[in-house]
């Protein structure tokens, strides 16, 4: 097993880090370049914003197959088969003219995007001893925040510059080829996995039991339906600040998402913190910040904007690094199936919010916007009760 700080761990860890930096670089790349979209195909908010959904949608749908094609064919070779064929997909998009076109490629990307998140926690599983699992994956999932935040900043600077999305596509695809051969010399071939024989019904039978749980649905639901308003608020935003009187370039519209790195330093504090209060009483303050930031935005003005969005922030990541380790705390068996049902529920949330938030926004605007977030903050608060109820109830003690 690899051991913390030897020459073999830097080498995984690295590779698996600049993979998902590079997974999470090319499905946001599109963010900010949805105004531009717009006005480029002569189509609404609602769909160009299929081009983020499509890929999202796409990772969602794909997830349970990426991880069980990794138990069979070894997850190496899954991630790093999955994670190239994405990256040529960016490049083969920059050259497209029709928006179905590009639509039906952001969906397929989305799919071999899939790859590395559905395998990367099993290969540290079977790779690494205890410590130097627990070591890489903080590593491994502040790459995932630097390569979204990467990807938003990157494509607006580029469709900026260049007064065109296809640069985006360009640009992200070949800094894509330029560090993807890096991850294959880096990562380490795979001495501990042994290839899965799928028994009849397994699949079916575990995911039956995980979906009958209700400490695990709770947090499925909470993770997506959070993920459904914070992502999409964003997409939303950036047609008012590309619009009169803020008028943001791309480039612009890019730097918003800058606000994420609020995320990152909640992310960071959210073990301490949930030591400290209980995860219950935690998830339930960061849905309480994500409130807040929301309110913020009805100040309608550029500082408000961003003050909004970084509360917001702060508060999406303190619930989502709360839920998903619920979810790691409350699974007896086939815990890799767990999480990726809860990535599962938490990227089916992104693909959904645009449609869910439309309405609000056509009619409303900004005020319509915030009270289609707070509709559904309402909800995931009122979920984070009923888990603490439930825990509470299967954590009693049978009276004798």
């Amino acid at each position: 097993m690899i051991e913390v700080g030897s020459r073999e761990w830097l080498r995984a860890t690295l590779a698996l880090s600049l993979g998902s930096f590079l997974v999470f670089l090319n499905l946001y790349q599109t963010h900010p370049l949805l105004p531009m979209l717009a006005n480029s195909f002569s189509i609404s908010s609602l769909y160009s914003s299929w081009t983020l959904a499509g890929c999202t949608a796409g990772l969602a749908f794909a997830l349970l197959v990426c991880a069980r094609l990794a138990d069979r064919f070894g997850r190496r070779r899954v991630m790093l088969w999955t994670l190239a064929g994405a990256i040529a997909l960016s490049l083969i998009a920059s050259g497209v003219e029709q928006f179905e076109s590009l639509v039906l490629l952001r969906i397929l990307q989305g799919m071999l995007l899939a790859g590395l998140p559905a395998t990367a926690i099993a290969y540290m599983g079977e790779e690494f001893n205890r410590r130097a699992l627990i070591s890489a994956v903080g590593i491994y999932i502040a790459a995932n925040s630097l390569g979204g935040i990467a990807g938003r900043v990157l494509g607006g600077l580029l469709a900026g510059w260049f007064d065109s999305w296809h640069a985006t596509f360009l640009g992200i695809g070949v800094i894509s080829v330029l560090l993807f051969p890096l991850v294959v010399w880096l990562l380490p071939v795979q001495r501990n996995f042994t290839p899965a024989l799928a028994t009849p019904g397994q699949l079916r039978q575990a995911l039956g039991s995980h979906l009958r749980n209700p400490l695990l649905v709770g947090a499925y639901l909470i993770g997506g339906l959070n993920f459904l308003v914070f992502l999409n608020q964003f997409s939303y935003l950036t047609f008012l600040l590309s619009a009169e009187p803020f008028a943001l370039p791309p480039q612009w519209l890019g730097m918003l998402f800058l606000t994420y790195l609020s995320g990152t330093l909640a992310s960071s504090i959210s073990g301490r913190c949930a030591q400290r209060v209980g995860a219950e009483q935690l998830l339930l303050v960061g849905i309480a910040l994500m409130a807040l930031g929301g309110l913020l935005l009805l100040g309608q003005t550029l500082a408000f904007i961003l003050g909004g969005l970084l509360v917001s922030s702060f508060g999406f990541f303190l619930a989502h690094a709360c839920a998903s380790a619920w979810v790691g705390q409350h699974v007896e068996h086939n815990r890799a199936l767990a999480s990726s049902l809860y990535l599962v529920a938490y990227y089916l949330g992104a693909s959904l919010g645009g449609f869910y938030l439309h309405p609000f926004w056509e009619r409303g605007q900004l005020p319509g916007l915030v009270l289609g977030i707070e509709l559904v903050l309402l909800v995931t608060a009122g979920l984070s009760l009923w888990l603490a109820r439930q825990k509470a109830h299967r954590d009693q003690p049978l009276a004798v």
